[in-house]
Parts: structure tokens; sequence; C-alpha cells
């Protein structure tokens, strides 16, 4: 799933292009994705100003005068910028027209969304999709004393914590079980059994891994691509043990495992992490 370093990423690359430019279309090839597109989505936005390419978590905002476009990319889907001739790919279910510029919304699986917020119905961070996300990872607000805080009272696994996103957003999967290998953390263990030194830890671990994988533009494991087509390098760079079971750990050649914490994988090194098994 595309997390926060490959939205980013893709933000920044139709941050390029979209912004005060005038939208002719939005056509929608494919309604049903995550949540239905509104079928009047062309005309709330057609022949209107995009303001700005916003992000709020995993989420895409492109800003109008009267409003906003939530977009989200799904499990394995990507927006991406192609010639104005250029023909519609399988899956390409969504595309944004400019006079010089197109964009389409490729996912194959569609679990991704493009729905619309209307600025009388209150601030586009109050919106449900928005509202209980924890704070930016890569802002000042983002802290030791605020995560362990955040940690305090939950009982559940600190991997299970990160990535419901309510303490923090964007540590997906492959970042959040490379951060806790980097601080040597159990990833089974309770978030509030850890002590303000792991904390600490955790969060220069989570803040160096997100960093790494925005300067290399994201993982690539399956589908993802950024808003040029290009495929991200930070899986290959700079993952240590995200998928590799079985390859000696890094650091002390401990064979790395594979476990299921629910329903996602967790990589960890036994030895480094002191997880019993």
């Amino acid at each position: 799933m595309p997390e926060l370093p490959e939205v980013e990423t893709t933000r920044r690359g139709i941050a390029t292009l979209m912004p005060q430019q005038v939208l002719r279309q939005c056509l929608v090839h494919q309604p049903k994705m995550r949540w239905p597109i509104p079928p009047n989505m062309n005309e709330l936005v057609q022949n209107k100003t995009v303001l700005a390419c916003e992000r709020r978590g995993k989420y895409l905002l492109l800003r109008f005068e009267h409003g906003y476009q939530i977009i989200h990319l799904g499990m394995s889907g990507s927006l991406r910028s192609v010639p104005l001739d250029a023909p519609r790919l399988k899956h390409d279910h969504v595309e944004w027209i400019f006079d010089h510029a197109r964009f389409l919304l490729h996912d194959p699986r569609r679990f991704g969304a493009v729905l619309w917020h209307d600025l009388r119905d209150g601030p586009i961070l109050k919106h449900p999709l928005l509202a209980k996300l924890g704070v930016e990872p890569l802002n000042s607000e983002f802290n030791p004393d605020y995560l362990f805080q955040q940690f305090a009272n939950r009982n559940a696994s600190i991997k299970s914590v990160l990535l419901a996103g309510q303490a923090v957003v964007g540590v997906g999967n492959i970042y959040a079980s490379e951060s806790l290998f980097k601080a040597a953390i159990d990833p089974t263990a309770p978030a509030k059994s850890l002590s303000l030194a792991q904390v600490t830890a955790l969060h220069q671990a989570i803040v160096e891994t997100l960093q790494q994988a925005l300067d290399s533009g994201g993982s690539t494991l399956r589908d993802y691509k950024n808003a040029t087509g290009e495929a991200g390098a930070y899986f290959d760079l700079f993952a240590q043990i995200y998928g590799k079971a079985g390859q000696p750990c890094p650091r002390c050649t401990t064979p790395i495992q594979r476990m299921v914490q629910n329903q996602r994988a967790t990589y960890f090194c036994s030895q480094c992490q002191n997880v019993n098994t």
C-alpha cells in the first residue's frame, strides 16, 4: 500500500504542474472505487483552478476555491502524469485534464478513492477521514515526549499502534518493521510498556526511515509508481529486514524471521529485538 513517503512523493510531483492551472475536465471512467465517486464530480471542478496540492496522512488534497478533492491511492494505486494524447490503460479509472497536462489514477484493485469536500461543510481537516489522524511524523510536534504520552494507555502491540495512524500517521507496514528493527524494539511488545528511552530511539528511527524513503522516492514492491511513472528506490537502497526472512540480520547474522500481526507481515530479528518465538 502506498504510505506517507509514496503519497508525499506523488504530491511533490503533481505540485510542479497542477497549482494555478485550470482543470478542464475530471473524467470518471470507473466510479466504483472503495467509496463511490460522486456522479457530479466533473461538474464540481470543471473549469475551476487548482489552488494547491496538499496532503494529510495518506490522502492527497487538491484545493479549489470552493472545496477539496480527496484522493487515496488504495492498496496499489498511482497518480501519474501522461501526454495529452497517451492511450488510457486498463485500470486507469479517473483522469484530470488541463490545457498542458494530464493525470491518470491507476488502481488495479479499486481500493482507492476520489471524494469531494465542500467548504460549506466545514474545514477540510474536520472531514471524517482526516479528523482522527495523528500528527505528521516529520513535523515539529512529533517528538519523543508526545509519542510517549500517546503510547501510555495503549495495550495493543507497538506495531499495531504505529499502523493504526492515530498516534502518528504514515508509518506503514514496511516502515514500521524497519523502524522497530533500528530501535531494537520487540514488535509484539505492548505500546504502553515502552520506556521513554525506547520511545526516543523509536522516534529517531521513524524520522530517519521516513526521510530516507522520501529522499529515495518511496518503496515499490508491486505496483507503486510516482507522478512521472518511476518506481521508488527505498526498498533496494535502505531496507534492512523487510521481505528478507531467512537472510542474516545485518547486525548479528541471526536469521531474520517473519510473523503475521493483524493480517500484516512483520519482519524482525529475534536476537536484536529480544523477541520470544
